[in-house]
């Protein structure tokens, strides 16, 4: 079979690949076992999977290739091979396993669907997430932000971490459902939390969804939690469609109203309440989940850091003085859109990315074939000292406009790239920016000492232990 497109180019400084011919293909070097026979080595452990990745790519460079059984894998470390994989070959490639599995929590959403369905569905959804429809939420964020801070009192100690997931549920709460933290938005919560749990069991099961009706006890709980989750979704959205008859108005100005009357523009219908069910339940994670956590690395990194955190609250002062921060605020909080980007530098909330390929592919002077799982670490790559020197030093700077023009686009991808970016960027970068600025304008938040900081890779990039932190006044203002 033909190789699949063109070839990535050779990166600048010209590099000399090692290429090792197998089997009519040209491999990288790599593992020179099968992977099955690491498993005991200590740069691997099921629990963490980066430290492999970090392996890799300290040992073989930008890219290398290992097996697991019979499966090819290929670990990708490099900018312009990750652009191949995500821009130029995206007809070659599905989700990788792992992400396809995640299909038990999250159906055929936006995250997980492929191919014609994917695209139909994203243009359904994609006037809910268009700029002018989410500036309609800056107001709901900013005042979401000053209840929270209003809960906290000078000298309090706070697990930032359960803080920020609070308030991003309140946020989802309100511009996914517009309401407030009902006992359903409580019982989603606690459903997708228990499946979470459970992800990486299920995962690791081979042929899990052939089984996926043993009477095991991760099973069972999965499928008891999963089918309580759907109760409590369709029960949503048949309430938005009564509200929506009585009411005589389909649109109450939240994400769930608006993805309930939208159309694809080439003439297809509506989405079914299945269809629905599975879009609610992936932008609940993805809008919930991976925000929290970003604003619980960047008060850890703004706390280890005073410099950076002193310039940032000068910013606030200056742009904003005493007032809430708005939607127009935005262009003029540069430094504080920084600080958000390298915190999601350092610990990017998705942590990696891979794909397998339905065709032969070539990258550069390398040549796999069909089946091949492909994985690159927004993770090890945004710590990658060519494009960022002295990589764990905490620096915004690293974002301005010419710092950010001068290195290659798959460089930094903390929501992907190609036609599977995250819908939601913007929605993020804009709730991100408002929630820090509105809650340093009151507090400031200081890590309490001898605690143990690392990080949990699951769906999202948690971390591993409560992250204690004392509130102080911000004098500043």
């Amino acid at each position: 079979m033909a190789a699949a497109g063109t070839s990535a180019p050779d990166p600048q400084p010209p590099q000399q690949w090692t290429v090792i011919e197998r089997g009519g293909y040209r491999y990288p070097p790599g593992l020179s076992l099968n992977l099955l026979f690491y498993l005991r080595r200590r740069f691997f452990k099921p629990s963490n999977p980066i430290l492999l990745f970090q392996h890799l790519a300290a040992t073989y460079g930008r890219i290398a290739h290992y097996k697991l059984g019979w499966q090819h894998i290929v670990f990708i470390n490099h900018p312009e091979f990750i652009r191949e994989i995500l821009v130029n070959h995206p007809q070659e490639m599905i989700k990788e396993r792992t992400q396809r599995r995640m299909k038990i929590l999250l159906g055929e959403g936006l995250i997980t669907s492929e191919g014609a369905f994917h695209m139909r569905q994203r243009r359904i959804a994609a006037p809910a997430f268009h700029r002018q429809r989410i500036a309609a939420y800056a107001d709901v964020m900013t005042e979401r932000a000053i209840l929270r801070r209003a809960s906290w009192h000078a000298g309090q100690t706070i697990d930032i971490g359960a803080e920020m997931m609070q308030l991003a549920l309140e946020v989802v709460a309100r511009t996914l459902f517009n309401t407030d933290v009902t006992s359903d938005v409580l019982a989603i919560n606690h459903e997708v939390n228990v499946i979470m749990d459970l992800y990486h069991y299920l995962i690791s099961l081979p042929l899990a969804e052939a089984y996926l009706y043993a009477p095991l006890p991760g099973l069972t709980r999965f499928r008891r939690a999963r089918t309580r989750l759907n109760a409590v979704v369709h029960r949503i959205i048949a309430d938005h469609r009564n509200r929506a008859r009585v009411g005589n108005t389909a649109d109450s100005g939240d994400l769930l109203s608006m993805l309930m009357t939208s159309r694809d523009e080439e003439g297809g219908g509506l989405m079914t309440d299945d269809q629905l069910r599975d879009e609610i339940i992936t932008i609940f994670l993805a809008g919930y989940e991976t925000v929290a956590n970003a604003l619980t690395w960047t008060w850890l990194l703004l706390a280890q850091n005073p410099d950076a955190e002193a310039r940032f609250h000068a910013e606030l002062k200056a742009v904003l003085g005493g007032r809430t921060p708005t939607l127009d605020d935005l262009p003029q909080l540069r430094y504080t859109e920084m600080v958000f980007a390298e915190s999601m530098r350092i610990y990017p909330p998705a942590w990696a990315m891979g794909r397998q390929s339905t065709a032969d592919i070539a990258l550069g002077p390398y040549r796999f074939p069909a089946g091949t799982y492909f994985f690159f670490s927004q993770y090890v790559m945004q710590r990658d000292p060519e494009y960022f020197p002295d990589p764990l030093r905490f620096d915004p700077e690293r974002f301005t406009p010419e710092a950010k023009a001068a290195r290659p686009r798959f460089a930094y991808f903390p929501f992907g790239g190609g036609g599977r970016q995250c819908i939601g960027e913007s929605f993020a970068w804009m709730e991100g920016v408002l929630l820090l600025a509105t809650i340093a304008q009151q507090w400031r938040l200081r890590l309490l000492p001898d605690q143990q900081i690392d990080v949990q890779p699951k769906i999202t990039l948690r971390p591993k232990y409560p992250i204690h932190m004392r509130v102080e006044e911000n004098s500043s203002f």
